[in-house]
C-alpha cells in the first residue's frame, strides 16, 4: 500500500479543510433546497463537493470521480482508480445540526475500496483506513467489539425508525437513532454498536469508505443476502447494507432473517 501514500496524504488535508469551511458553513447558516425524493440538498454539500474535486483533480487529474451532489460521468467506468464521494452524509441531522453527519471519501481500486475517510466535523472525529494496515480515529487504532450483547446494540437511520421499519427489531435488540449510514459504519468499527443495517436501497458513495474503514477495523459488511460489494458500478444504487462486528454478524443476520421471513 506504500505506493499510495501520496493519496492518504492529500486525502486527510482535502478532507481536513473541507471539514473546517463546513463548520464554518454550520455556524453562519447555509440555504437548502429538496431533491425530487425530498431528500434536503444545502450549500454545504456543494462547497465541500467543489473543495473535494478541486483537491483530487489538482494533484490526482488522472483518476475517476464519483459524487452524490456531481453529474455522473461514465468516463469513471473506465478508470482503474476512482474516487467515490459523499461531501455530507446525513444532511438531515445537518439542517438539524445533530452532530451525526460526515464527510465520507474512498479510493476504489478495480472495484474495491483501498483508501476511506469519514470525517465527523462537530464531534471532531476523524476515521481513517488504508487496505491491509487497519482503521484508526484520529490517528489511533480503532476495533469492533469483541464480547457478545445478549441484545445487540444497533445504530439506526432516524428516517428508517419513523417509518417504523425498525419496530419489528425492538425487542431482538437495542436500537439507537443515529444520522449518517457512513458515520454508523465508523460507529460500530470503534466499538460503539454491535452493529447497523439498513435494508432499502443506499448508494456506493453513502458506504464505500465505511465499508474500508468497518473490515479494516475487524468487522464485516455485506447486502442483507451476505453478497459483499463491488463499487463503481454504472449503477451505483445497492440493495441493502448490513455492517456488524465479527462476533455479532451471525446473531444479526438470523434477526433480519427471521423479520424478513415474517413480512413475506
Amino acid at each position: 500500500m506504500n505506493n499510495f501514500e501520496k493519496e492518504f496524504k492529500i486525502l486527510c488535508e482535502a478532507a481536513k479543510k473541507a471539514s473546517s469551511k463546513l463548520l464554518e458553513i454550520a455556524e453562519q447558516g447555509f440555504e437548502k433546497s429538496f431533491k425530487k425524493n425530498d431528500d434536503p440538498v444545502t450549500t454545504g454539500d456543494f462547497i465541500v463537493n467543489n473543495i473535494l474535486q478541486e483537491e483530487f483533480s489538482k494533484y490526482f487529474p488522472e483518476i475517476g470521480w464519483l459524487s452524490e451532489e456531481t453529474r455522473d460521468n461514465e468516463n469513471r467506468l473506465t478508470k482503474e482508480l476512482v474516487w467515490i464521494v459523499d461531501p455530507i452524509d446525513g444532511t438531515k441531522e445537518f439542517v438539524l445540526g445533530i452532530p451525526e453527519y460526515s464527510i465520507s471519501i474512498a479510493l476504489v481500486k478495480n472495484g474495491q475500496p483501498i483508501l476511506g475517510l469519514i470525517s465527523n466535523p462537530l464531534r471532531n472525529e476523524l476515521y481513517t483506513a488504508i487496505k491491509g494496515e487497519g482503521a484508526k480515529l484520529n490517528g489511533q487504532p480503532i476495533h469492533v467489539k469483541t464480547i457478545l450483547s445478549d441484545k445487540p446494540v444497533i445504530v439506526a437511520s432516524r428516517s428508517e425508525i419513523n417509518r417504523s421499519e425498525f419496530e419489528p427489531f425492538d425487542e431482538k435488540a437495542e436500537i439507537i437513532p443515529t444520522g449518517s449510514i457512513a458515520y454508523k459504519l465508523a460507529l460500530v468499527a470503534c466499538g460503539k454498536a454491535d452493529g447497523t443495517f439498513s435494508l432499502g436501497n443506499k448508494n456506493e458513495w453513502d458506504i464505500a469508505a465505511g465499508c474500508l474503514i468497518l473490515t479494516e477495523a475487524g468487522g464485516k459488511v455485506s447486502d442483507k443476502h451476505g453478497e459483499s460489494f463491488i463499487f463503481n458500478q454504472r449503477d451505483t444504487l445497492v440493495d441493502s447494507i448490513v455492517g456488524t462486528s465479527e462476533i455479532a454478524s451471525q446473531q444479526i443476520f438470523e434477526m433480519i432473517k427471521e423479520v424478513r421471513n415474517k413480512n413475506e
